[in-house]
């Protein structure tokens, strides 16, 4: 495997330090030199504006000679290092500097060309070898305008000049990627950090070593995420103990009835039991068979309620009372024989509660049938309903041998039988109650069990109530 993220994520780091400083350099600068251009403007414009009033106005109306007002502008050219033009209406040049100076004509000069400016940038038509800053101002008498105040700067000049406080602002911009850029490696090197942790554990999983954790640390997404992943390894080092206690349970109990049905089978046709014994061992064959077919049932059920399966309901409304009863008189054979009593007690002549109706008198029967395996002869099983805060709460109490309080939390798991049970449950597979349990959390209910050793066990559930009296 290559490990090329640590790198990609150094590449990325500089790579976005670099076009970051550039991007924001440049609209810094463009910026800068805007506002720098747009602000020289406003001055230059201002000196034009002192011009016209006190000196070209003076020269159109004869009170300045044109040496004299060539003079003042050379003057001010210097002090405001720029060049300064005094144009006629026509685009003549009658005052200028150096070369310009004198009778020279802009070739297609038009003021209209500034539009509703008083500057213009380029090479003001072709007059210059660079670009310039180009600003006028109309020069007034008696209401007329006779020429115009022009004022050249060079761009370059203009910028220049902005350089001092570009170069402050491009360091004070380098400075803040290069902390924005540490940070963000700090970072993202934890998190490579973390990832890369992770990668570490699964390959020590693979390596046989399942007792390899990740450090949580953080309460984040990446936190989380370890936790989930540490979760899950913790799931997948279980899965193979799992695998073999049910491995090992499947295996006893298959194996108890085939030896018994094998020896008794084979005992028959050597003749070790002889003919008149043999109707007693075949219905001793018939019930293991019997305890074979229902464990390969409950399996069957299980497996499809258990796991990432989703177990589909057919719910509706019906009288749980009626259900109770007609459950209870399945049993009236095996309590006569027991000397067994199921005593009801249920609320009200009807109750109704929404619910799969054939899975919840499963349930029912799956509990009762526990309790009269249970039970001592000449004892009472109670089956009790009650409604509270819109719920009926369905109760199987019997009186028998309870469970151990080390077995308590232990009931629910497949094949799983308390050693007190082992003696009295001869028919029983050990998932009765895992199969109670998948059908309540597929309703979304709850059950719960209280049992003292040798004083009795009562299971306790819920199912949704339905107010007939609203239908």
């Amino acid at each position: 495997m290559k490990r090329t993220l640590g790198i990609k994520l150094i590449v990325g780091i500089v790579l976005y330090g670099i076009i970051g400083f550039l991007l924001v350099a440049s609209l810094v600068e463009w910026t800068y030199q805007q506002k720098a251009q747009s602000t020289e403007a406003t001055r230059l414009y201002k000196e034009a504006l002192a011009i016209t009033a006190n000196y070209a106005a003076d020269y159109y109306r004869n009170r300045l000679t044109q040496q004299e007002l060539d003079k003042q502008m050379r003057v001010l050219s210097e002090y405001i290092e720029s060049d300064i033009w005094i144009v006629d209406r026509k685009g003549v040049v009658l005052i200028g500097v150096e070369e310009q100076s004198g009778a020279y004509e802009i070739p297609g000069f038009r003021i209209s060309d500034f539009g509703t400016k008083y500057y213009c940038t380029g090479e003001f038509y072709g007059c210059f070898d660079e670009t310039m800053l180009t600003v006028f101002a109309p020069i007034t008498v008696d209401y007329k305008v006779r020429g115009y105040v022009m004022i050249h700067k060079s761009l370059a000049q203009i910028y220049r000049d902005a350089d001092y406080f570009l170069n402050i602002a491009y360091t004070a911009l380098m400075a803040l990627v290069l902390v924005a850029v540490v940070f963000l490696t700090m970072y993202l090197w934890n998190t490579y950090r973390r990832i890369w942790m992770m990668n570490r554990v699964i390959h020590k999983y693979m390596e046989g070593d399942y007792e390899a954790e990740m450090e949580v640390g953080t309460e984040d997404e990446l936190g989380f995420l370890s936790a989930a992943f540490n979760y899950m390894l913790n799931e997948l080092n279980t899965l193979e103990d799992d695998q073999r206690k049910f491995v090992s349970n499947i295996s006893h109990d298959f194996r108890s009835p085939l030896t018994s049905i094998k020896g008794y089978i084979e005992a028959m046709m050597d003749g070790t039991i002889p003919v008149e014994m043999q109707g007693k061992y075949l219905q001793i064959i018939i019930t293991e068979t019997e305890r074979l077919t229902k464990l390969t049932s409950g399996l069957i059920e299980l497996n499809q309620y258990g796991g990432h399966g989703k177990m589909m309901l057919d719910k509706t409304e019906f009288d749980i009372n009626e259900v109770i009863g007609q459950t209870a008189a399945t049993f009236e054979g095996v309590c006569n024989a027991k000397h067994i009593v199921l005593e009801l007690l249920l609320t009200g002549e009807e109750l109704y509660v929404r619910a799969d109706q054939s899975k919840i008198q499963q349930i029912i029967y799956n509990l009762t049938d526990n309790a009269i395996k249970f039970s001592h002869q000449d004892s009472v099983i109670q089956i009790e309903t009650h409604v509270k805060n819109e719920k009926v709460f369905v109760s199987v109490k019997d009186s028998g041998i309870g469970i151990p309080k080390d077995s308590i939390g232990k009931i629910w798991e497949r094949f799983y039988k308390t050693d007190l049970s082992r003696g009295k449950d001869k028919k029983g597979t050990g998932i009765g109650l895992a199969i109670v349990k998948e059908i309540i959390q597929a309703h979304g209910e709850n059950i719960n069990v209280i049992s003292t050793e040798g004083v009795g066990t009562e299971f306790i559930f819920t199912l949704p109530f339905v107010d007939d009296a609203e239908d």
